[in-house]
């Protein structure tokens, strides 16, 4: 577990499901030019994590971006994959909150279990 959810969980909140960002982000241009230091750095300070009670999202190290959002609102959670995507296990989620806020991440591992373990918390 990552350090961001681990120091910004609540009294009585547990974490039910954590991912992180696929290694597909090895594989670009961007990676290859930087000596794949930037994917890198870019996979071990990003967090996703879903807990009983909300759901916590960290990406980045010194531009940090982050989402704290109760589960209660959220109206839903989008999942986008390309045929790769499908194959290998990664893709897009768009969080999307009760007042029309839309937050995109790429390239999560499971992002359909991401969505799954969401949807069976939020009816629990």
């Amino acid at each position: 577990m990552g350090s961001y959810v681990q120091n910004n969980l609540n009294t009585g909140e547990e974490v039910v499901y954590e991912t992180y960002l696929h290694p597909i982000v090895l594989v670009s241009f961007r990676a290859f030019c930087t000596l794949w230091v930037a994917p890198l750095v870019e996979i071990f300070t990003s967090e996703f994590a879903i807990t009983n009670k909300r759901i916590i999202i960290k990406v980045g190290f010194i531009s940090r971006r982050t989402l704290e959002m109760n589960l209660q609102k959220i109206e839903s959670i989008n999942v986008n994959q390309s045929v790769l995507g499908r194959i290998l296990g990664y893709g897009t989620i768009v969080v999307i909150g009760t007042g029309g806020t839309k937050e995109r991440f790429a390239n999560i591992s499971n992002p359909l279990k991401f969505r799954k373990q969401y949807q069976n918390n939020v009816n629990a």
